[in-house]
């Protein structure tokens, strides 16, 4: 079997790292497979949404540490130079995520340690189950973060509670990820499924131009000036009222009935 599965249903892409025996630690594969795949699903109009889940009881327990035995044997300029490259060669992903005009959702059962925080992180949006935790680990075998970690974290909740997760390298429950605005929802274990799985059909179901649009203007805004952003908007608005789905959406709005999006 492969280490990264695709499927696709009803506008709906579900991307599952199968490394189950190993809680989807990336390997050399999945990150390649995983950079193919961002980069297909981005340029697929037929795709709406993106799950990105891992296979099994765990989402994913970051890098594959085993793996980096043989490397950290080399010369230390060596040792640098091999995972400078390995490292750059993830940033394609997450560029493909942060890029896409498509709503991504985590959906995370158990572990999601090192890269997958970052992972989670690089989605728009993260359902974990109760069980899940979030921990990263760097720290804890004398390394920093990557995967964009360090940018994402003190967006995503306080400096203070990003430095506490990076220099402790402490697990996070599940509920403690939503206090400090890392997880959307938590629910029970036997529940994620379906409340990712309705999540997910909701999203695209609805007016999904709009919702690329306004996930561009909300990761813009980060780096953006006020005068900059507030242009950015006039723009998206008027590009968004050209199409169909505002149209639909005025006229439900009149009709006192429910909008039936098409995406046009």
């Amino acid at each position: 079997m492969p280490d990264l599965l695709v499927d696709v249903e009803g506008g709906v892409a579900t991307v599952t790292m199968n490394r189950p025996e190993a809680r989807n630690a990336l390997s050399d594969e999945m990150r390649s497979l995983l950079c193919d795949w961002m980069h297909r699903l981005e340029l697929d109009d037929e795709v709406k949404v993106v799950v990105l889940e891992g296979a099994g009881d765990h989402f994913m327990a970051g890098g594959d540490v085993k793996g980096m035995v043989s490397a950290i044997e080399r010369e230390p300029a060596e040792i640098e130079q091999h995972f400078n490259l390995r490292i750059h060669d993830l940033h394609p992903i997450f560029y493909a995520m942060r890029r896409m005009a498509k709503p991504i959702i985590a959906k995370v059962r158990g572990a999601a340690a090192g890269a997958g925080v970052s992972f989670a992180l690089g989605c728009d949006l993260v359902v974990a189950s109760e069980d899940a935790f979030f921990v990263l680990a760097y720290v804890n075998i004398g390394t920093t973060p990557d995967g964009s970690s360090t940018f994402q974290l003190p967006r995503n909740m306080t400096i203070k509670q990003a430095m506490e997760m990076t220099l402790l390298g402490d697990r996070v429950s599940a509920r403690r990820a939503y206090e400090i605005g890392y997880v959307n929802s938590v629910v029970p274990a036997d529940a994620l499924d379906a409340e990712v799985a309705g999540l997910a059909h909701r999203l695209a179901s609805g007016p999904t131009f709009v919702l690329g649009q306004a996930k561009r203007l909300l990761y813009a805004s980060l780096g953006n000036q006020w005068e900059t952003q507030l242009q950015a908007e006039a723009e998206s608005f008027a590009r968004c009222a050209a199409r169909g789905d505002f149209r639909e959406g005025v006229t439900a709005f009149v009709e006192k009935r429910k909008p039936r999006f098409t995406g046009g």
